[in-house]
């Protein structure tokens, strides 16, 4: 099969498309013939070797694809059928024309979506949804600073903070940017280059603060979301893009506030034994099983036609599997509103 492939970490000129072999399904896993995958920042990092894939995880980028099912190995519960229209959560491998899964961690593919729509969908919309449920315990009525509001991520959060009744406000580096944001269900958007987000974010809310920030920046925003936190607010850690280094009166001013930092990485840890799957394993598996199937039933219907309210992936742009380079130069010059994605050969 064909698969994205790079010899050294580096640039995005350091990208290409070299034949490798196909993927055998595991006990439990199904063979998924790609249609489309999409682009995340961790593959960006992985590419520049700051980031590598879990010690049993497949080497090839790509954590999310859509496609049609192709075979089975041994163990799976007959859950799914040769043919089935799927898209799949991944540790790795996705930026191929084939992929192993574990069946659990497989959604259907709603009936009037593409795949490149689909493949915009499972790491961006479930991460937002473990955020906000798994780990933010969001409730009805609360207030959610998103930063990087046009990320795919970020795109997923406003959606899934207005299902849950309560209130998305974002950050975002352009005038476009926000507005899309605005588009989209944003109660207010603040642009980062220009203005000073806690001083916005307190003005909007009378100055209260927000109750759960989601963070993908780190160290550079400590100080204005401390600002902007709510007494006994969730600011929620998930990247690093600005760096991890915190000085000053850090601790004390969360302490003051009484705020609690939860941090959070949806990509598994998963150990393979030679023989057979560890318990390590087995429980990383369960919980995104777990993920999975609460995100299936309480928000897919939401992203099929004629629904309310009806969701939907927000896709930039699409590029063949040939100029993946491509693809990754757009993500590292921050110009995407939504998923940038990536679709295979036939």
């Amino acid at each position: 099969m064909l698969a994205v492939h790079f010899d050294s970490p580096g640039g995005p000129e350091n990208l290409y498309v070299k034949e490798v072999p196909k993927p055998h399904p595991g006990e439990g896993e199904v063979l998924v013939k790609v249609s489309a995958s999409a682009l995340n920042r961790a593959d960006l990092l992985q590419r520049r070797g700051k980031y590598p894939p879990p010690k049993g995880a497949s080497e090839i980028l790509g954590l999310e694809a859509a496609g049609t099912v192709a075979g089975f190995g041994s163990g799976c519960k007959g859950r799914w059928r040769v043919g089935d229209t799927v898209m799949a959560l991944l540790s790795g491998g996705g930026h191929a024309q084939y992929v192993t899964v574990p069946e659990g961690h497989l959604m259907p593919v709603p009936a009037d979506m593409t795949f490149a729509q689909a493949a915009a969908i499972p790491e961006a919309w479930l991460t937002a949804f473990q955020l906000l449920h798994f780990v933010g315990k969001i409730e009805e009525g609360e207030t959610v600073l998103i930063h990087a509001g046009a990320s795919g991520v970020g795109v997923a959060a406003i959606q899934l903070v207005r299902l849950a009744k309560a209130i998305p406000i974002v950050t975002a580096g352009t005038q476009e940017k926000l507005e899309a944001t605005a588009n989209l269900g944003a109660a207010a958007g603040f642009n980062y280059k220009t203005e000073d987000f806690s001083e916005k974010v307190l003005a909007f809310t009378q100055g209260s603060g927000v109750d759960i920030i989601l963070d993908c920046v780190g160290g550079s925003y400590w100080e204005k979301n401390l600002n902007c936190l709510k007494t006994d607010g969730r600011w929620i850690l998930y990247g690093l893009l600005s760096g991890g280094e915190v000085h000053g009166d850090f601790l004390a001013r969360l302490l003051a506030k009484r705020g609690s930092i939860h941090t959070s990485l949806l990509r598994s840890r998963e150990k393979e034994a030679s023989l057979g799957l560890t318990v390590e394993t087995l429980f990383f598996r369960q919980y995104k099983e777990r993920l999975v199937g609460a995100f299936t039933s309480t928000v897919l219907p939401h992203l099929c036609a004629g629904a309310r309210p009806r969701l939907r992936p927000l896709v930039h742009s699409v590029y063949p599997l040939h100029r993946i380079a491509e693809a990754h130069a757009a993500m590292e010059e921050n110009r995407n509103i939504g998923k940038i994605v990536v679709e295979m050969p036939p």
